[in-house]
């Protein structure tokens, strides 16, 4: 069936996955949830291993699928996700705006994901829970510093309340597809049969062809596209 967003029988043209990896409770699955499905549980509880979900989007007339992996932050996680960040063209470190110690140790997890992934990986750090702004305890002048020193794109967020969740999105999707759009690009698409989560219907949306806007050291809770 058609429609204005396109045929769901249309060949995929190509398959991006991407890694969201941070510690445990800063928000990585809502924030997952919230892109995929327009989510938020309250209740939600800490990701056991890996996860992944889809989305399918329209951009620059070519159909994308993007496979979000939602890694555990537990430490004795650590070895098991390791080999998920193989094959994966996009990353997003995400620390809670409210715990100094989450972002403090996004330098350790840019390092570990720099050290299994691929040198042109697109990754993007996101300061989620910014509707806390009562609590914040990481500055947004922290989030853009790092993320300069490390040529990193930077976002501030809220699963919550939905703030720049589909720009963050949709900005590290538009550039991986910038880099690897003449490529042909495959990714492992079985991953329900190696005992991660059972593949979701992908929700389809048009991505515009014009500049998303964001690039290095860009930011804030209420960036707009």
């Amino acid at each position: 069936m058609s429609n204005l967003y396109g045929d769901y029988n249309q060949k995929i043209d190509y398959v991006f996955k991407v890694v969201l990896i941070g510690d445990s409770a800063v928000g990585k699955t809502q924030l997952l949830a919230r892109f995929t499905r327009n989510a938020f549980n309250v209740d939600s509880k800490a990701t056991i291993g890996v996860e992944f979900q889809t989305k399918t989007l329209i951009i620059d007339n070519k159909t994308v699928k993007a496979q979000i992996w939602d890694t555990a932050g537990q430490e004795r996680y650590r070895a098991v996700t390791s080999a998920y960040y193989r094959g994966a063209v996009g990353a997003m470190l995400v620390y809670d705006m409210t715990k100094r110690q989450s972002f403090d140790h996004m330098a350790r997890w840019l390092e570990e994901l720099r050290g299994h992934a691929d040198k042109n990986i697109v990754i993007m750090l996101i300061g989620n829970k910014c509707d806390l702004a009562s609590l914040r305890a990481v500055p947004t002048e922290d989030g853009e510093e790092f993320a300069q020193r490390e040529n990193l794109f930077f976002m501030e967020t809220s699963a919550l309340e939905s703030t720049n969740v589909e720009t963050c999105f949709l900005t590290i999707l538009t550039e991986i597809y910038k880099i690897n759009g003449k490529k042909t690009l495959t990714t492992n698409d079985n991953a329900d049969q190696n005992g991660s989560a059972g593949l979701m219907k992908g929700s389809r949306i048009i991505v515009p062809s014009q500049e998303m806007g964001a690039g290095r050291k860009q930011g804030g809770c209420c960036f707009a596209s």
